[in-house]
């Protein structure tokens, strides 16, 4: 697919492309350069539009301690990864 640029520096975004994209007028999207040059353009999701997005088998909230029990327990794991 191809777009032309405006004198302003404008491009016209596929339908294909917007569709896929789940884009509305009034959406914001985001550019990513790599380090070989490649660009991605994603979607700037609001907050709200994430809600639901991550389904949870477990209905319970966790504590703060079993946060904090995680976070040391993730770490750990990383560590002993790391000396490998």
């Amino acid at each position: 697919m191809e777009s032309a640029l405006s004198i302003k520096g404008q491009a016209t975004i596929p339908k294909a492309i917007r569709v896929h994209l789940r884009l509305e007028p009034g959406d914001r999207i985001k550019f990513f350069k790599h380090p070989d040059g490649t660009v991605v353009i994603l979607p700037k999701l609001p907050t709200s539009r994430l809600k639901g997005i991550v389904s949870s088998r477990r209905r319970r909230t966790a504590s703060i301690a079993e946060m904090e029990e995680a976070v040391v327990a993730g770490a750990a794991n990383r560590s002993r990864a790391t000396r490998r």
